[in-house]
């Protein structure tokens, strides 16, 4: 088994910083090639200030980032208003430019309280920036923590950002971060007729690559809109594999509390195309889950409203009867694959009082409507995970042409 890499908030403690290019830059406590080999901690590119930003200077920027786009304990926003990069406009994924806001609500339009920079949702009915709105940037910057998992909709806003820019010729830069379920590749390819914004392009469910790789990957496949290209610039990471094991400092969304949940996600969060609750609205979303009529399982939990972390949540106030499987999240690490034993398990104990197992977005959320035939005519695990191979194999010929780490 393979180590975990040391957590980047680790290099605080060795010693000062040398000063590169400017004492402004040395102060957003930019980590220098001295303090690059103390211990070979895994750097995010935002860290690497040298490396991006003679691209960013004079020129009017556009940055996507959330709560999780930071260099050290300060976002990137500050930082790059520190050193007098010109931020003109701030594009708010999913969960919001703060990350405070549920999954799947309504992101508005708005002014930053601390800086006075527009914010543009791109979340709702204005997925992508339009022309009005690219006229005035120069360079978009995307710095946003994503999970590897095809219906994180990280992926998705990029998609949509990247177009405007190919459209409007603007640059667009990727600052990479590692991906924290990166070590693996599983579960079935997209069929295109299931296409949707939890899941746009033919990979499979867990991919296996960092926001810059798959950047170069829609890109060069030709996914944008009329095949077009954006001029893409990637920054990698500094000290990062395919096999590290990347702690995250800070969650990437609202429901994703822990490494365990992140771990998990890729099995548990087809749940949310079910009558069963993966645990929002308590301590422990993406690691448990439960249903009312489930009590022949002894773990209980009860889901309550919580204001930007689960609104409405399912079975709210209802005491949930099922499985805490935050401890086997670490198996995954050893052995990874996406787990269907629970998936089907409470298919075959579901009750007509829970109603329906299945909602419309579990073949969304699969990229298909097989695996849900599947489960409902008892395939086994074997059977289904071998349906998945071919698609998995012509993707990992595909996936090895972006590559940038090894």
């Amino acid at each position: 088994m393979h180590y975990f890499a040391l957590n980047i908030l680790i290099i605080l403690f060795f010693g000062s910083f040398t000063c590169v290019k400017s004492k402004k830059i040395d102060n957003v406590g930019l980590i220098t090639k001295d303090s690059l080999s103390a211990g070979n901690a895994i750097l995010p590119a935002a860290y690497l200030l040298p490396e991006y930003y003679h691209f960013l200077k004079g020129k009017r920027v556009g940055l996507v980032v959330n709560q999780t786009s930071t260099i050290n304990a300060t976002h990137l926003v500050d930082s790059l208003l520190q050193i007098g990069i010109n931020v003109v406009t701030i594009f708010a994924p999913e969960h919001g430019f703060r990350g405070d806001h549920s999954a799947g609500a309504h992101i508005k339009n708005d002014i930053d309280g601390k800086t006075g920079i527009t914010i543009t949702s791109l979340y709702g009915n204005n997925k992508k920036p339009n022309a009005e709105t690219m006229k005035n940037i120069d360079i978009v910057v995307f710095d946003i923590q994503d999970v590897g998992v095809r219906f994180y909709t990280y992926i998705s806003t990029m998609h949509y950002v990247m177009e405007a820019c190919a459209e409007n010729n603007i640059p667009f830069m990727v600052l990479d971060r590692p991906n924290p379920n990166g070590h693996y590749v599983d579960g079935p390819i997209l069929d295109p007729a299931f296409k949707s914004f939890v899941g746009m392009h033919p990979v499979t469910l867990v991919h296996g690559m960092t926001v810059g790789e798959f950047a170069g990957m829609i890109n060069k496949e030709g996914w944008l809109k009329d095949s077009k290209q954006c001029e893409l610039i990637v920054i990698k990471c500094r000290n990062y594999t395919h096999k590290s094991r990347y702690i995250l400092p800070i969650r990437p969304s609202p429901n994703l509390p822990s490494m365990q949940s992140i771990y998990l996600y890729p099995s548990l969060g087809l749940f949310e195309g079910t009558n069963v609750s993966v645990g929002r609205g308590t301590p422990n979303p993406f690691e448990i889950l439960g249903r009312p009529d489930c009590k022949m399982l002894d773990y209980a939990f009860k889901p309550v409203n919580i204001p930007g972390v689960a609104d409405q949540p399912k079975y709210e106030n209802l005491t949930c009867y099922g499985v805490n499987l935050k401890t086997y999240a670490d198996s995954i690490l050893d052995k990874p694959s996406i787990n269907l034993y629970w998936l089907k398990y409470f298919y075959q104990t579901n009750t007509s009082a829970q109603g329906n197992y299945f909602n419309a977005m579990f073949n969304k959320l699969a990229g298909n409507s097989q695996l849900q035939q599947q489960i409902i005519e008892g395939v086994n695990d074997e059977e289904i995970q071998k349906s998945w191979q071919q698609g998995i194999d012509k993707f990992t010929i595909v996936r090895k042409k972006y590559l940038l780490y090894p």
